[in-house]
């Protein structure tokens, strides 16, 4: 009986604080809030959906392209709005789009999830390719210039191939899986590097709206850590191998300061987002200015 009891005990644990029925199996890093798995799905899906209503995300009708790379956020993005779209009828047609950078053994690898996800959730897939567009795959220019600021290069790549594979889908938005995390980053990144003209653009849930396809951010106050447990109980195909290039990256440094702040004080990403969007750019400051790529016609940061 003395080996019985202590199972006992476990089985009742502490009952959902929402719904005061089931066990609690979990809390929520970014309430600390100790609940069950189904007030879980419900408060990360129905948050989601009010941040989509409230910044009017959609329109009824548009064509929609999910930025998929195959790792978590892009995965529970594609689930959780293909879950929302058919739940409140938005009425819009989604589609995954994809970037094969060329990247051996990181991209080639996770683009085979991605087809998955295509099959798993129903939605058409294209996948357009830095080879195809430039003549050159990430292996190739990493092997030309080496690792230093290879990440600048593709991230500059990478955008201009998601705005020339939403073109080809002749989508209206493109959805990325950017997260709260990803967002307190950038705006740590923009104070150190004292580039503030950005911040207000950085914390921007939409961007883009004066060109030709608009991007969202529905993930811009979803915690990354619970975009992984959602991951993890829903039992979604995702790929969690980091890009064999990015280990040295400085955003690497700005992520590991916010994870040990979230330690100490959950709400802190939260407020770095907030303090981003209210800061106030005086008005001598030289605001960034996107120019136009001499060669190819596309959007350069450089003018």
């Amino acid at each position: 009986m003395a080996e019985v009891e202590p199972k006992q005990k476990k089985a009742s644990g502490r009952q959902c604080c929402i719904c005061n029925q089931r066990r609690a199996v979990l809390k929520r890093p970014k309430t600390l809030e100790q609940i069950c798995r189904e007030c879980f799905y419900a408060v990360f899906e129905d948050e989601i959906h009010r941040v989509i209503v409230d910044n009017q995300l959609f329109k009824p009708g548009e064509r929609i392209a999910i930025g998929a790379s195959g790792g978590k956020d892009s995965t529970v993005l594609a689930y959780v709005l293909s879950e929302l779209n058919r739940r409140h009828k938005y009425g819009l047609d989604l589609f995954l789009l994809s970037v094969d950078e060329g990247i051996t053994g990181y991209r080639d690898d996770s683009l085979e999830t991605v087809k998955r996800n295509e099959i798993q959730y129903g939605l058409p897939l294209k996948v357009v390719s830095y080879k195809d567009l430039y003549g050159w795959t990430m292996d190739e220019i990493v092997k030309m210039i080496g690792l230093k600021n290879n990440c600048t290069f593709c991230g500059v790549f990478r955008r201009q191939a998601l705005d020339r594979g939403a073109a080809l889908l002749k989508v209206d938005k493109l959805v990325t899986g950017h997260n709260a995390d990803d967002i307190a980053e950038t705006v740590l990144l923009n104070i150190l590097r004292g580039d503030i003209a950005r911040l207000s653009r950085c914390t921007s849930i939409t961007t883009g709206e004066d060109g030709p396809i608009p991007r969202c951010k529905p993930f811009k106050y979803t915690y990354e850590k619970e975009i992984v447990m959602y991951a993890y109980f829903k039992r979604l195909d995702y790929f969690s191998t980091e890009c064999i290039y990015s280990p040295n990256a400085y955003r690497g440094f700005a992520r590991e300061f916010i994870k040990d702040l979230e330690r100490i004080r959950p709400r802190a990403i939260l407020d770095i987002i907030k303090s981003g969007e209210d800061f106030r750019i005086s008005t001598s400051t030289k605001m960034p200015e996107q120019g136009t790529c001499e060669r190819c016609g596309y959007i350069s940061s450089q003018i």
